[in-house]
């Protein structure tokens, strides 16, 4: 038996986990937010290398940057749906480290492939597809951090490591503008390409994009193999989890967290370049890193603001702002490429991160509790014993869920860009896009409040 196995684990217990319980899973914790923070700068690398390949010579149309934009998207969404299930079967410390050390593949592979102006697009998609690794972990990293931690504490647990890990998306956008201005490196990294504006030359290091996560990587990765846990009662096979596809409830929440993550994430990938197209005289990465960071902040906060008032509340409450700061984004925006208020715009946008980021904790928060009154409801009467495994159950089927939404949510990084670039194909401008986004808040609004958030609703949570 490894050492790092631990065979029993009662976090519900009050004595267990102030004794032993508490710090084993904060160690967890700790070493796991690092990890999904590189995760996520992995992932979300392509917002800032879009905008800066068109200035040391690579001639791709916006149609072609928004598609390396989404692709990561794309493939970190349809990977996670495989990571939900992944802690149970290998266990939680083995497969952070194999996940966090696979992100070294795109960051080496971008390092290598911006220094040729000649690369193929091919290969640039193929990047673009590998940086889902990094997008993938978010499943299995929220599916294994919920089972150290007991039903009290799931939404401070579940919001410092998504929000803390979410902060690699603000992270990468302001880190990578920094670095590829001189050799970090040194002769290591290569030789500096030259960017042409107006006449003036600059040299440029883009492969740092790449290469200053490598050290960080590996570092995380051995962190994960030598000081976190697996858990004995984590353990399941894929049928024993694929029982979540029967349930309702599961297949709500894939819809409430796809109008709070997908949007976070979408909205993150595609804000710079969003701002270059409708502001031509602004920066967009002197602004851009702003928006998730937002973002990833009040989801920690939202974490424990949910529960206290319990997350069906707070999410409801969360698709309201979202709504009007979407409106508000629609009001300043310019129309017909004339007009427009970028400081109204920008602001609009700080609100609507704020909202998904409260949203993405709150959501999750109801998942853990959903499940753990379902089992508890269907075991009431029936012994110590049935109440026993009635938590074992809904910890193993909340994981799975937090997973598997995650999963679906996570296109969001993909559909968002490209219905940004397919409106303004269509029709000029990003309204129409924003316009639907409106309409599917206004659903998720109608979902959280009839099945969770009215009074007598089937589950409150």
């Amino acid at each position: 038996m490894s050492r790092y196995m631990i065979n029993t684990w009662e976090p519900e217990t009050p004595s267990f986990w102030q004794t032993t319980g508490k710090a084993t899973a904060a160690r967890n914790l700790w070493i796991s937010i690092p990890a999904l923070l590189l995760a996520f700068a992995v992932w979300m690398v392509w917002s800032v290398v879009v905008v800066n390949l068109p200035n040391i010579g690579f001639t791709y149309s916006n149609n072609q940057l928004f598609w390396l934009t989404a692709l990561p998207g794309l493939s970190g969404a349809t990977l996670r749906i495989f990571y939900s299930f992944m802690v149970p079967i290998f266990g939680g410390r083995r497969w952070t480290a194999i996940s966090t050390g696979s992100l070294l593949i795109p960051a080496i592979g971008i390092g290598l492939a911006v220094q040729d102006v000649n690369t193929g697009y091919p290969t640039m998609l193929i990047l673009a597809l590998l940086c889902g690794f990094g997008g993938g972990n978010f499943a299995s990293s929220m599916a294994n951090i919920s089972f150290f931690y007991p039903k009290a504490s799931k939404g401070f647990a579940l919001g410092m490591n998504a929000g803390l890990g979410n902060l690699g998306v603000s992270v990468v956008q302001f880190v990578v503008p920094l670095v590829i201005t001189f050799a970090v490196f040194g002769a290591w990294g290569g030789d500096s390409l030259t960017w042409v504006k107006n006449g003036v030359s600059k040299e440029m290091w883009l492969q740092n994009a790449g290469f200053i996560w490598v050290p960080f990587i590996a570092l995380s990765t051995l962190l994960a193999w030598f000081g976190m846990n697996d858990l004995a009662s984590a353990k399941a096979s894929f049928s024993e989890q694929a029982v979540i596809f029967k349930r309702k409830h599961n297949w709500l929440m894939c819809w409430l967290y796809t109008g709070t993550f997908g949007s976070f994430i979408g909205y993150s990938a595609a804000f710079p370049l969003l701002i270059k197209i409708q502001f031509p005289d602004v920066n967009p990465l002197d602004y851009a890193f702003l928006g998730p960071l937002v973002g990833a902040l009040a989801r920690v906060a939202g974490g424990v603001i949910s529960d206290k008032l319990g997350g069906a509340r707070v999410t409801l409450w969360s698709f309201l702002l979202m709504i009007g700061a979407v409106l508000g984004v629609l009001y300043f925006m310019p129309q017909n490429g004339i007009g427009g208020n970028f400081n109204g715009f920008f602001w609009m946008f700080m609100l609507l991160f704020a909202g998904t980021g409260v949203g993405n904790a709150s959501t999750f928060r109801m998942i853990p509790v959903i499940f753990l009154t379902e089992h508890q409801r269907a075991a009431a009467g029936k012994g110590k014993a049935a109440q026993e495994q009635a938590i074992v159950d809904a910890n193993k089927e909340g994981a799975a869920v937090l997973g598997f939404t995650s999963a679906v949510a996570a296109y969001g990084a993909f559909f968002i860009p490209k219905s940004y670039g397919t409106s303004i194909a269509m029709t000029g401008s990003p309204d129409a896009a924003l316009w639907c986004f409106i309409g599917f808040y206004v659903s998720c609004i109608a979902i959280t409040w009839w099945c969770y958030a009215r009074k007598n609703a089937p589950m409150p949570c």
